[in-house]
């Protein structure tokens, strides 16, 4: 699976990518998992399964989350939580859950 973490400028989205990428190794997904800022949307969308996005962005969710699912791209919105998290059980346990979710998602759009 192929995940795209991104938030305002790009800092922390990169720690929330580097614990989901080592909770994968952990469980033994195969992932590869980079960070990015919201000035990457939508050129970075096509290469990737799943967009989490910050929770910074929350009031341009609604844009960015189209823009993901108009490409087959699996979108969630993080929670505030996720950046005090120690491990990336929550943000993968999200970006798994939006990667199943993403053939609903396009009919819901």
């Amino acid at each position: 699976m192929r995940i795209l973490v991104v938030c305002g400028a790009g800092a922390s989205s990169a720690f929330v990518a580097h614990r989901v990428r080592r909770t994968g190794e952990a469980r033994g997904l195969e992932l590869t998992v980079h960070a990015g800022s919201e000035s990457d949307l939508p050129g970075s969308l096509d290469p990737i399964d799943v967009l989490l996005v910050g929770p910074y962005l929350a009031p341009r969710y609604a844009k960015i989350r189209a823009q993901a699912i108009k490409r087959g791209v699996g979108v969630a919105l993080l929670p505030d939580t996720v950046f005090a998290s120690q491990d990336g059980d929550e943000a993968l346990d999200l970006a798994i859950y939006a990667y199943k979710s993403r053939d609903w998602a396009e009919l819901t759009a």
